[in-house]
């Protein structure tokens, strides 16, 4: 099949949605990213509560980052040659099972046995257990959706795909931040393994998808494999890179507990609203991209939602008013959104089957840990410089970078996909 013209049918917004499977595939990242969402919230609010060291929010996201970026490759050659619903329930056991230690530790009868300066180090510890299922969890999760959705709809279900994963981070936040607030920690652990286990359920009504790919080669050659092809896609890697380099030094996301505790003094249910106000604004525009699609000039549209990404960053750094903070986050969250949907569409119509897994990998090491790796970033000069000036400066460098990337692809700018697609292999 010819995928230069995948994004020029005509087909409805909903086309993705008619197959049951993809229903079952979304209920599953909705509820897992609730979960994994309110977990986030509070464990940065709940370590800087007690440490009160913006380092240590930090290094939540370097725990995290170091084993998904370390078996990153390996977790993509494993999805490439497994069962992807086998594989995506041992996936989620995990995470259930870090979730459910932590649940355990910060109980008020565990504080008998367990002292409070051993609490942080335990935290640390799961959130490095789920870093390492995560480093299966995206090459599994991108290798599964192209199996069940014929090629003509992978612009529409990344949409819905990346729509769902908004949402459930619209959600997961506020969730979490009220109820910590108003219920506790160990309640709001509870509620968040709940809705682990329902997305455990939601994986039993995904179909088994034999492996797409079967090694005749060596470990090292197959995963080598991947990375070539990465790099030989001149599209691909520069979506890639320009998001790798943006988000990270564009991660003040990490922050907001700091912002929420004591610059604008708003406490947790403040911060669930802080985190949901980027998330509503990602939902929204990914809604409103499901018709108006982004993909006819994808890099130039890239390119413009990466400055905006840096410009809300900055504005939302000097802000002194919570709502108006609001705002600033909900414009960095519609930013993003473009460049996500831009990126991920060009994953799905450029990879092949054989070599999802693979790729995913890649894209996990240069993306997915990014958001850590940056939260990293942001609490080490937050440490250095302070909490605004840090912020400032990432949103300045994220604008920066896009500025560079603009004048060394300034010729990708024109391009529809079409174009972009039949170049995409040259070096």
């Amino acid at each position: 099949m010819d995928n230069t013209n995948a994004t020029e049918q005509p087909i409805p917004f909903y086309a993705a949605l008619l197959y049951r499977e993809f229903r079952s595939y979304l209920g599953m990242r909705f509820f897992f990213t609730f979960a994994y969402q309110m977990q986030a919230v509070i464990i940065g609010f709940h370590i800087y509560q007690l440490t009160h060291d913006p380092l240590a929010l930090g290094l939540v996201g370097l725990c995290e980052a170091i084993p998904a970026i370390s078996i990153a490759l390996y977790g993509g050659y494993i999805a490439d040659k497994s069962e992807k619903r086998g594989l995506l329930l041992k996936v989620f056991t995990g995470v259930f099972l870090c979730s459910l230690v932590m649940l355990i530790v910060t109980t008020k009868q565990m504080h008998q046995y367990v002292p409070a300066s051993s609490i942080v180090p335990i935290m640390y510890l799961m959130v490095f257990g789920i870093g390492i299922a995560r480093g299966f969890f995206s090459p599994a999760t991108f290798s599964l959706m192209a199996q069940i959705v014929p090629k003509k709809l992978y612009p529409n279900s990344s949409t819905w795909n990346s729509s769902s994963w908004q949402a459930a981070s619209i959600l997961g936040p506020m969730t979490g931040g009220l109820l910590y607030a108003y219920q506790g920690i160990t309640i709001t652990y509870y509620v968040i393994i709940a809705f682990i286990f329902i997305a455990l359920v939601c994986i039993f009504f995904l179909k088994p998808h034999p492996p797409t790919f079967i090694p005749t080669q060596s470990i090292i050659k197959s995963l080598t494999e991947g990375v070539q092809f990465v790099f030989k896609s001149k599209m691909m890697l520069g979506a890639m890179s320009l998001d790798l380099f943006s988000v990270f030094f564009g991660g003040a996301v990490a922050l907001l507990p700091v912002f929420a505790n004591d610059i604008l003094k708003v406490g947790s249910e403040g911060l669930g609203l802080m985190r949901a106000a980027a998330s509503l604004g990602a939902v929204l525009t990914m809604l409103t991209m499901t018709v108006f699609s982004p993909m006819n000039k994808p890099w130039r549209n890239l390119l413009i939602a990466v400055v905006g990404f840096g410009s809300s960053i900055i504005c939302y750094g000097l802000s002194k008013s919570f709502y108006l903070t609001l705002v600033f986050l909900f414009m960095e969250g519609a930013f993003d959104s473009v460049s996500v949907i831009i990126r991920s569409t060009i994953m799905q119509l450029l990879t092949p089957d054989e070599m999802r897994g693979r790729v995913s990998a890649v894209n996990s090491m240069f993306i997915g840990s990014s958001n850590e790796i940056g939260a990293f970033e942001s609490g080490l000069t937050a440490k250095l410089m302070r909490t605004v000036p840090a912020v400032v400066f990432g949103g300045s460098m994220t604008i920066i970078i896009a500025a560079i990337t603009y004048f060394k692809t300034k010729e990708l700018t024109k391009l529809s996909l079409q174009e972009i697609n039949e170049q995409t292999t040259q070096v």
